[in-house]
C-alpha cells in the first residue's frame, strides 16, 4: 500500500464525511469513535465507525497548545466540546469513546493533560499514542519514516517491518513557516497563517520559506542517517503546501510522499487506532 491509493481514499472519505456527515440512523447501532488531535494550530476531531470507516469530523483554529504542550487548559476543553457538540447535532447521537495523541518524546504529565481535556469535554479516553505512528495507521506503510509536520513540532517515527523502532520530536513546524511569513510580507500572524493555507498563493510563498523547509529537512535527516530508510511519507498541515514534498526530496535525496489532504492524516488515524483499542479490548 505504499503507493497510498488505499490512504488517499480514505483521506478523501473523511473530507467528504466533514462537509456531510453520516445520520446515525444510517448506521444500524454501530459504536463510534474520536480521534482527537489537539494541534498547535488547529484542534481536530475525527469520527469512524467499528469498520473505521470515516463518518464524520469537524476542526477549529486555535491556539491553545504550544509545542504539543497544553497552555490554553480551558480554552482547549472549551473547543473540544464546542466541535463534540457541533458533530454530534450533525449526526444525531452523543460521541463516547476517544483516543488522542502527543508529539513523540512528550512527558508523561504532559501526556495526561491533553488526555484531561478530552475527559474535561465529555469522552472516554481509551487510548494515547504518538503522532507519527496514529499517521501510519492511515498509511499502512511497512518500511521508511512518517514524518508529521505539525504546527510547532516535527515528528519522526521510523518503520521497519511494520513495527516502529525509533521515534522523535523537534521544535520547527508550521507556526515557523507562519512567522516568516508574517515578517516577509509585514502582516500579522493570522493573516500569515490564513495566506499561507490558500492554494494560490502557495507558488509565491513557497520560495520564502523554502529556508525552514531545509531546516525541517536537517532535523529529518538527523534521525534517520543511522536507519536504512528509503522513504519518507509527510503529513501535517505545513505540508499541504504545493511542491512541498519536492524541496524535501532535494534536500534529502530519497524519495518523499506526500498523501492526499495530509493535515487530515492524523486525526484520522488516533480515531482508526481507538477503534482498533475498543476491539481488543472487547476481545479480552
Amino acid at each position: 500500500m505504499e503507493n497510498l491509493k488505499a490512504a488517499d481514499a480514505v483521506i478523501k472519505e473523511f473530507e467528504k464525511k466533514i462537509a456531510d456527515p453520516i445520520q446515525y440512523g444510517q448506521l444500524k447501532g454501530k459504536k463510534l469513535f474520536v480521534g482527537v488531535d489537539l494541534g498547535t494550530a488547529y484542534i481536530v476531531l475525527a469520527i469512524v465507525d467499528e469498520e473505521g470507516n470515516p463518518v464524520a469530523g469537524a476542526m477549529r483554529f486555535a491556539q491553545v497548545v504550544k509545542d504539543g504542550l497544553v497552555v490554553d487548559y480551558i480554552g482547549a476543553i472549551d473547543i473540544v466540546k464546542t466541535l463534540k457538540k457541533e458533530i454530534e447535532g450533525k449526526i444525531g447521537v452523543e460521541l463516547e469513546f476517544a483516543g488522542v495523541a502527543y508529539p513523540p518524546g512528550t512527558s508523561k504529565n504532559d501526556r495526561k493533560a491533553i488526555i484531561n481535556v478530552a475527559e474535561a469535554a465529555g469522552l472516554k479516553v481509551l487510548l494515547e499514542i504518538d503522532e507519527p505512528t496514529a499517521a501510519n495507521k492511515v498509511l499502512s506503510i511497512t518500511g521508511g519514516a512518517v514524518v508529521d509536520i505539525g504546527g510547532g513540532t516535527t515528528g519522526i517515527a521510523i518503520f521497519q517491518n511494520g513495527q516502529v523502532v525509533y521515534v522523535a520530536d523537534e521544535p520547527t513546524g508550521g507556526t515557523h513557516f507562519s512567522l516568516v511569513i508574517s515578517g516577509a510580507y509585514k502582516i500579522p500572524f493570522e493573516e500569515a497563517e490564513e495566506k499561507k493555507k490558500n492554494p494560490q498563493n502557495h507558488q509565491e510563498v513557497l520560495p520564502i520559506v523554502i529556508p525552514v523547509i531545509q531546516k525541517v529537512a536537517s532535523i529529518i535527516k538527523k534521525h534517520i542517517k543511522v536507519y536504512d530508510v528509503a522513504k519518507v511519507f509527510l503529513v501535517g498541515g505545513t505540508c499541504c503546501l504545493q511542491n512541498f514534498e519536492k524541496i524535501m526530496e532535494e534536500e534529502l535525496n530519497i524519495p518523499v510522499i506526500k498523501p492526499a489532504n495530509p493535515f487530515l492524516v492524523t486525526p484520522l488515524g488516533i480515531a482508526i487506532s481507538t477503534k482498533e483499542t475498543h476491539r481488543e479490548r472487547v476481545k479480552r
